[in-house]
Formats: C-alpha cells, sequence, structure tokens
C-alpha cells in the first residue's frame, strides 16, 4: 500500500463553528500563549470558549490548547509552560493533577494504513492527582487512572494504571507511587 495524501478527506470531522475557531486562534495567539504569567485571566479565556475549569488552576506561559470547548479541567490541576493540549477530541483533566513542562496530550492520529492518512481520534482522561512529566506524551484514548505518573519523556499508548509509575517509549510500568496516608511534620 502506497500512501497517496491527496485522498485525504477529514470532512466529516467538525469540531465546531469556524467563526468559534477563528476567534479562539487570534485570542489565544494574542494572549493566551504568550509569556503573560497570570492564571486567572487565563482561566476566564478559557472558560468564556467553553472550557469547564475548576478553581485555582494554574496555567503558565506558553500553553496551547487547540479547542477549549473540548476540555474540563479540575480544581487546583497545574499546567506548565510548553504543554500542548492538542485536543481534537475531549480531554478530561481530573482535580491535582501535574501537567509539567512540554508535556502533550495528543487526541488525534491518523491511520497508516490506508493510502488517504485518515484522521483517527481517542479522548483523554486523567484521573485525580495523574502526574505526565516534562516532554511526556499522552496517545489518543489513554486513561492515566488516579495518581499514575508517566515520567519524563515517556510515551504513553495504552491506558495507566493507578497509583504506578511508567516510563519509556512505550511507556513500561516500574513500580508503584506508595500511597501516604499521614502526613509528615
Amino acid at each position: 500500500m502506497r500512501t497517496d495524501l491527496a485522498t485525504y478527506n477529514n470532512n466529516w470531522y467538525r469540531p465546531g463553528s469556524w467563526i468559534k475557531r477563528v476567534a479562539w486562534y487570534l485570542v489565544s495567539a494574542v494572549f493566551f500563549r504568550s509569556a503573560f504569567p497570570f492564571s486567572g485571566p487565563k482561566r476566564g479565556l478559557l472558560r468564556a470558549f467553553g472550557a469547564t475549569v475548576g478553581k485555582r488552576v494554574m496555567i503558565k506561559p506558553h500553553v496551547t490548547i487547540k479547542y477549549p470547548w473540548f476540555l474540563t479541567v479540575g480544581h487546583n490541576t497545574w499546567i506548565g509552560e510548553n504543554v500542548w493540549i492538542d485536543n481534537l477530541a475531549s480531554i478530561e483533566i481530573g482535580a491535582n493533577v501535574c501537567l509539567s513542562q512540554g508535556a502533550l496530550l495528543l487526541t488525534g492520529n491518523h491511520n497508516y494504513r490506508k493510502p488517504g492518512f485518515d484522521l483517527v481520534l481517542g479522548n483523554i482522561r486523567l484521573e485525580e492527582g495523574v502526574w505526565i512529566g516534562a516532554r511526556a506524551t499522552v496517545c489518543p484514548g489513554v486513561t492515566c487512572f488516579s495518581h499514575a505518573v508517566l515520567s519524563v519523556s515517556s510515551v504513553a499508548t495504552t491506558d495507566l494504571e493507578a497509583y504506578t509509575v511508567y516510563m519509556g517509549n512505550p511507556a513500561q510500568k516500574k513500580g508503584a507511587r506508595i500511597k501516604q496516608t499521614t502526613l509528615s511534620p
């Protein structure tokens, strides 16, 4: 089979009205992806464009979000510098999640087995307490269960179990994330 990109057709994909997409593109380019360090106005912009955003969500500079209307973020979540949320489909981020610098959440891919390189989508869900390390990638269709850890530069192509640490490409289970039941002084 030979790839023939002239036959690529994603006319079935409707991510929102073109007016909304153009408006978000302009607002995002000027205000959201800037070095502007304040999270409050960024949370407001996301909400204005249809995102569900919890309280005390920290959004660092240079964050890219494709379509806010496909995004849900829980309370107390941190979104680090240069994080790219490429949400062609739904992304649900739970409370107390940390997306470290340069992390990539990727809901779209292409079917390399088809000549037209068909677009393939898969939702992503990050449950409470998940930590996605710097420059790590979460692929389409993946769920990271409660308090899972994906270490630096790792690639999650399948679901990550709760309270488990993963590393590598593809990410492999490396050990348990310890459940601490009492706080130390």
